[in-house]
Protein backbone atom coordinates (compact mmCIF):
# COMPACT_ATOMS: atom_id res chain seq x y z
CA UNK A 1 0.00 0.00 0.00
CA UNK A 2 1.15 3.36 -0.74
CA UNK A 3 1.22 5.66 2.04
CA UNK A 4 -1.11 8.77 2.71
CA UNK A 5 -0.16 12.72 4.04
CA UNK A 6 -3.00 14.27 5.18
CA UNK A 7 -3.87 17.51 3.26
CA UNK A 8 -4.64 20.52 5.43
CA UNK A 9 -8.06 19.80 3.92
CA UNK A 10 -7.90 16.68 6.19
CA UNK A 11 -8.20 14.82 2.41
CA UNK A 12 -5.65 11.95 2.51
CA UNK A 13 -3.05 12.84 -0.36
CA UNK A 14 -0.88 9.78 -1.61
CA UNK A 15 2.53 9.95 -1.47
CA UNK A 16 3.46 8.44 -5.12
CA UNK A 17 1.97 9.18 -7.85
CA UNK A 18 2.11 8.85 -11.67
CA UNK A 19 2.60 12.17 -13.76
CA UNK A 20 1.92 12.96 -17.11
CA UNK A 21 3.77 15.96 -18.32
CA UNK A 22 5.04 15.16 -21.64
CA UNK A 23 2.98 11.98 -22.22
CA UNK A 24 0.48 11.67 -24.71
CA UNK A 25 -2.58 9.71 -26.86
CA UNK A 26 -2.79 6.04 -26.25
CA UNK A 27 0.37 6.04 -24.40
CA UNK A 28 -0.80 8.16 -21.68
CA UNK A 29 -4.57 6.69 -21.78
CA UNK A 30 -2.44 3.02 -21.21
CA UNK A 31 -0.25 4.35 -18.97
CA UNK A 32 -2.80 5.41 -16.63
CA UNK A 33 -4.83 2.51 -17.29
CA UNK A 34 -2.03 0.07 -16.16
CA UNK A 35 -1.48 2.81 -13.23
CA UNK A 36 -4.47 2.42 -11.77
CA UNK A 37 -4.70 -1.51 -12.46
CA UNK A 38 -1.48 -1.78 -10.25
CA UNK A 39 -2.53 0.39 -7.37
CA UNK A 40 -2.08 4.32 -8.41
CA UNK A 41 -4.63 5.83 -6.88
CA UNK A 42 -2.65 9.27 -7.44
CA UNK A 43 -3.15 10.65 -11.17
CA UNK A 44 -1.05 14.03 -12.17
CA UNK A 45 -2.06 16.47 -15.08
CA UNK A 46 -2.36 19.68 -16.60
CA UNK A 47 -4.45 21.45 -18.64
CA UNK A 48 -1.31 22.67 -20.76
CA UNK A 49 -0.25 18.49 -20.96
CA UNK A 50 -3.29 18.71 -23.25
CA UNK A 51 -3.76 15.24 -22.38
CA UNK A 52 -6.58 15.47 -19.96
CA UNK A 53 -8.87 13.52 -22.49
CA UNK A 54 -6.82 10.72 -22.51
CA UNK A 55 -6.47 10.42 -19.16
CA UNK A 56 -10.02 10.89 -18.51
CA UNK A 57 -10.78 7.88 -20.76
CA UNK A 58 -8.61 5.89 -18.91
CA UNK A 59 -9.87 6.92 -15.18
CA UNK A 60 -13.48 6.69 -16.30
CA UNK A 61 -12.68 3.13 -18.00
CA UNK A 62 -11.14 1.56 -14.76
CA UNK A 63 -14.24 3.20 -13.06
CA UNK A 64 -16.68 1.17 -15.13
CA UNK A 65 -15.01 -1.91 -15.05
CA UNK A 66 -15.18 -2.03 -11.31
CA UNK A 67 -11.64 -1.14 -10.52
CA UNK A 68 -11.36 1.34 -8.81
CA UNK A 69 -14.36 3.71 -7.40
CA UNK A 70 -13.99 7.66 -8.09
CA UNK A 71 -13.09 8.58 -4.01
CA UNK A 72 -10.34 6.24 -4.39
CA UNK A 73 -8.38 8.37 -6.49
CA UNK A 74 -6.90 11.64 -6.39
CA UNK A 75 -6.52 13.91 -9.47
CA UNK A 76 -4.77 16.83 -9.34
CA UNK A 77 -4.89 19.21 -12.70
CA UNK A 78 -3.46 22.64 -12.99
CA UNK A 79 -4.64 26.40 -13.84
CA UNK A 80 -2.62 27.69 -16.98
CA UNK A 81 -0.89 31.10 -17.26
CA UNK A 82 -3.20 32.21 -19.32
CA UNK A 83 -6.59 31.88 -17.17
CA UNK A 84 -5.30 33.59 -14.04
CA UNK A 85 -8.33 36.25 -15.08
CA UNK A 86 -11.32 33.44 -15.46
CA UNK A 87 -10.16 30.42 -13.14
CA UNK A 88 -13.20 29.32 -13.40
CA UNK A 89 -13.38 28.46 -17.11
CA UNK A 90 -9.80 26.85 -17.34
CA UNK A 91 -11.44 24.59 -15.07
CA UNK A 92 -14.82 24.03 -16.83
CA UNK A 93 -12.44 22.67 -19.92
CA UNK A 94 -10.50 20.55 -17.66
CA UNK A 95 -13.16 18.50 -16.09
CA UNK A 96 -14.87 18.70 -19.45
CA UNK A 97 -12.08 16.49 -20.87
CA UNK A 98 -11.45 14.43 -17.55
CA UNK A 99 -15.09 13.52 -17.80
CA UNK A 100 -15.30 14.39 -14.35
CA UNK A 101 -17.65 16.41 -11.97
CA UNK A 102 -14.25 17.39 -9.41
CA UNK A 103 -10.65 17.41 -8.81
CA UNK A 104 -9.02 16.65 -5.50
CA UNK A 105 -6.34 18.86 -6.12
CA UNK A 106 -6.02 22.05 -8.64
CA UNK A 107 -2.71 23.81 -8.77
CA UNK A 108 -1.74 27.64 -10.11
CA UNK A 109 0.52 25.84 -12.79
CA UNK A 110 3.14 28.99 -12.70
CA UNK A 111 3.26 31.96 -11.03
CA UNK A 112 3.58 34.80 -13.70
CA UNK A 113 0.32 35.29 -15.72
CA UNK A 114 0.60 35.77 -19.61
CA UNK A 115 -1.72 37.11 -22.53
CA UNK A 116 -4.24 34.51 -23.67
CA UNK A 117 -5.32 34.69 -27.62
CA UNK A 118 -7.26 31.29 -27.75
CA UNK A 119 -8.32 28.19 -25.88
CA UNK A 120 -4.96 26.91 -25.18
CA UNK A 121 -1.74 29.16 -25.89
CA UNK A 122 0.93 26.74 -25.65
CA UNK A 123 4.24 27.73 -23.49
CA UNK A 124 6.30 28.31 -27.10
CA UNK A 125 3.55 30.65 -28.42
CA UNK A 126 3.51 33.29 -25.12
CA UNK A 127 6.40 35.00 -26.78
CA UNK A 128 5.73 37.05 -29.31
CA UNK A 129 6.92 37.88 -32.97
CA UNK A 130 9.64 40.07 -31.03
CA UNK A 131 10.92 37.31 -28.77
CA UNK A 132 9.25 38.79 -25.79
CA UNK A 133 7.41 37.60 -23.38
CA UNK A 134 3.47 38.44 -23.65
CA UNK A 135 3.09 38.48 -19.86
CA UNK A 136 0.67 40.72 -18.17
CA UNK A 137 0.28 42.23 -14.85
CA UNK A 138 -2.64 40.34 -12.71
CA UNK A 139 -2.58 39.63 -8.58
CA UNK A 140 -2.15 36.26 -7.53
CA UNK A 141 -4.36 36.70 -4.77
CA UNK A 142 -7.32 37.93 -7.16
CA UNK A 143 -6.83 34.54 -9.15
CA UNK A 144 -6.58 32.94 -5.75
CA UNK A 145 -9.81 34.06 -4.33
CA UNK A 146 -11.23 32.34 -7.58
CA UNK A 147 -9.82 29.15 -6.48
CA UNK A 148 -11.13 29.83 -3.25
CA UNK A 149 -14.48 30.12 -4.96
CA UNK A 150 -14.39 26.79 -6.53
CA UNK A 151 -13.38 24.82 -3.45
CA UNK A 152 -16.79 26.76 -2.13
CA UNK A 153 -19.04 25.28 -5.22
CA UNK A 154 -17.69 21.68 -4.41
CA UNK A 155 -15.61 21.18 -8.00
CA UNK A 156 -12.09 21.29 -6.14
CA UNK A 157 -11.35 19.90 -3.04
CA UNK A 158 -8.09 21.30 -2.00
CA UNK A 159 -6.03 24.30 -3.96
CA UNK A 160 -2.18 25.23 -4.42
CA UNK A 161 0.46 26.14 -6.76
CA UNK A 162 3.12 25.02 -8.58
CA UNK A 163 6.59 26.75 -9.08
CA UNK A 164 6.37 29.39 -6.72
CA UNK A 165 9.04 30.95 -4.33
CA UNK A 166 8.18 31.21 -0.93
CA UNK A 167 7.70 34.76 -1.12
CA UNK A 168 4.55 34.20 -2.87
CA UNK A 169 3.11 31.54 -1.18
CA UNK A 170 3.39 33.74 1.76
CA UNK A 171 1.61 36.26 0.59
CA UNK A 172 -1.19 34.20 -0.37
CA UNK A 173 -0.70 32.46 3.35
CA UNK A 174 -1.05 36.45 4.67
CA UNK A 175 -4.27 37.54 2.80
CA UNK A 176 -5.97 33.83 2.51
CA UNK A 177 -9.04 31.98 3.43
CA UNK A 178 -7.94 28.92 2.11
CA UNK A 179 -4.45 27.87 2.59
CA UNK A 180 -2.33 26.45 0.09
CA UNK A 181 -2.81 23.09 0.38
CA UNK A 182 0.22 21.45 -2.09
CA UNK A 183 3.53 22.71 -3.80
CA UNK A 184 4.11 21.23 -6.73
CA UNK A 185 8.11 21.64 -7.90
CA UNK A 186 10.89 20.76 -9.69
CA UNK A 187 12.98 18.07 -6.59
CA UNK A 188 15.69 15.35 -7.00
CA UNK A 189 19.15 14.79 -6.27
CA UNK A 190 20.51 17.67 -8.13
CA UNK A 191 18.07 20.09 -7.31
CA UNK A 192 17.11 19.60 -3.65
CA UNK A 193 15.35 23.14 -2.88
CA UNK A 194 15.57 22.39 0.46
CA UNK A 195 14.99 25.87 1.95
CA UNK A 196 11.41 25.70 0.02
CA UNK A 197 10.71 22.72 0.86
CA UNK A 198 11.45 23.31 5.09
CA UNK A 199 9.26 26.52 4.63
CA UNK A 200 6.55 24.52 3.60
CA UNK A 201 6.67 21.74 6.18
CA UNK A 202 6.58 25.09 8.65
CA UNK A 203 3.17 25.84 7.12
CA UNK A 204 1.74 22.41 7.07
CA UNK A 205 1.70 22.74 3.15
CA UNK A 206 2.93 19.22 1.42
CA UNK A 207 5.48 19.33 -1.37
CA UNK A 208 5.26 17.25 -4.39
CA UNK A 209 8.29 16.55 -6.41
CA UNK A 210 7.84 16.34 -10.14
CA UNK A 211 11.08 15.01 -12.21
CA UNK A 212 12.41 13.07 -8.85
CA UNK A 213 14.77 11.21 -10.58
CA UNK A 214 15.99 14.53 -12.41
CA UNK A 215 15.03 16.19 -15.91
CA UNK A 216 16.68 14.77 -18.55
CA UNK A 217 15.99 18.01 -20.56
CA UNK A 218 18.06 19.61 -18.23
CA UNK A 219 22.14 19.64 -17.53
CA UNK A 220 23.44 18.36 -14.01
Amino acid sequence: MVPDLKLVNGAKYPVIGLGTWQSEGDKVRAAVEHAIDIGYRHIDTAFDYQNEDQVGEAINKKIKEGVVRREDLFVTTKLWVTYFDDVKACLELSLKKLKLDYVDLYLIHMPIPFKRTQEWDSWMSLVGPDGKPNSIEYDHLDTWRQLEALVDAGKVRAIGVSNFNSQQIQRILDNCRIPPANLQIECHGYLQQRDLVRFCQERNITVTAYSPLGSPQRPQ
